[in-house]
């Protein structure tokens, strides 16, 4: 007889139940991962950033610009972009009084921006035109145009000529009288309104009189004033104008033998102590970068200091 073995009772698994909880499982590791993965980029990404603050523009010096003639190996500011130095502390006036300045800027007529660059400093400037320059006439006429006094730079033959050069169009001591007086005519012609000569270089011819006062005898024709620059001590310029009746001048001070603006305010102080001592001083320079930034920062302030910037005609006599 069989025995009856014990009834085990025995659920059935329902269907899909063995999955739940792999499905949970996968399920939170999801989310795990999720929150991981936008934890980190959190972390990466900067957070945004505050919006800018505008500054206003800063307020400029009302000095005027200046230019830059130089040819530099870098690139650089025009003369019409740079802008003014403000005058050396070393070099600042103390004195104060009275007196006459002329400023003659010789060499001009290669470029109209020197011109327009010391136009702008709003003082009476005497430009004195090499007559075979290429804007020789142009900028005369400019010149003239505004006011300002032209003159013509003469060309002479220098001590060491002719290694030392000299434009081609220039006087040499070899030369007749005739030949000279017809050179000096032809500068005339080149360089309209002119008013007044001066010598360009001349180191040597200006020691001849009798060369000299072939030269100065057109000026005297024409009724023009003839300013010795005094390139040589020996010179015999403003002695011979004088003994012909030309009203003459002759050169007092060099502002730039040394192209620095401290340097070249120096110098323009000398020629305003001259001034203040003597009544006017006539100071010659060049379109030199250097020079025109000296210019434009130093002449207002000797303006400031009594000193009176004229013409070079009105310290002719």
């Amino acid at each position: 007889m069989a025995k009856k073995g014990r009834s085990v009772n025995r659920r059935k698994p329902s269907p899909g139940g063995g999955r739940r909880p792999l499905v949970a499982l996968i399920a939170v590791a999801i989310v795990i991962a999720l929150a991981l993965f936008f934890l980190e980029k959190s972390r990466k990404e900067p957070a945004p950033a505050a919006p800018a603050k505008v500054e206003a523009p800063a307020v400029t010096s009302p000095h005027l610009p200046i230019p830059e003639h130089a040819k530099p190996v870098q690139q650089k500011l025009s003369t019409a972009q740079a802008q003014a130095p403000k005058p050396h502390a070393a070099v600042v006036p103390r004195a104060h009084g009275a007196g006459r300045v002329a400023i003659i800027i010789d060499d001009m007529g290669s470029s109209m921006q020197e011109l327009q660059t010391l136009q702008s400093i709003g003082l009476p400037i005497t430009y004195s035109i090499i007559p075979s320059l290429p804007r020789a006439r142009q900028v005369a006429d400019s010149a003239h145009a505004a006011g300002a006094e032209v003159m013509v730079h003469m060309p002479m033959e220098p001590e060491g000529y002719p290694k030392q050069k000299m434009e081609s169009i220039g006087l040499l001591v070899t030369m007749d009288d005739a030949e000279i007086a017809k050179r000096v005519s032809d500068y005339f012609s080149r360089v309209p309104h002119a008013v007044g000569a001066n010598n360009h270089m001349g180191s040597r011819f200006t020691q001849h009189a009798d060369k000299m006062e072939a030269a100065l005898g057109v000026l005297k024709e024409k009724g023009v004033f003839f300013i010795d620059s005094r390139t040589s001590p020996a010179s015999v310029g403003y002695q011979t104008a004088r003994a012909l009746g030309i009203k003459a001048g002759t050169r007092q001070v060099f502002l730039d033998n040394v192209q620095d603006e401290g340097a070249i305010g120096k110098q323009l102080f000398e020629a305003a102590a001259v001034a203040r001592k003597r009544g006017g001083a006539i100071a010659i320079c060049h379109p030199h970068p250097a020079t025109l930034r000296a210019l434009k920062a130093y002449l207002p302030e000797l303006a400031k200091t009594g000193i009176t910037f004229v013409y070079a005609s009105a310290l002719t006599s």
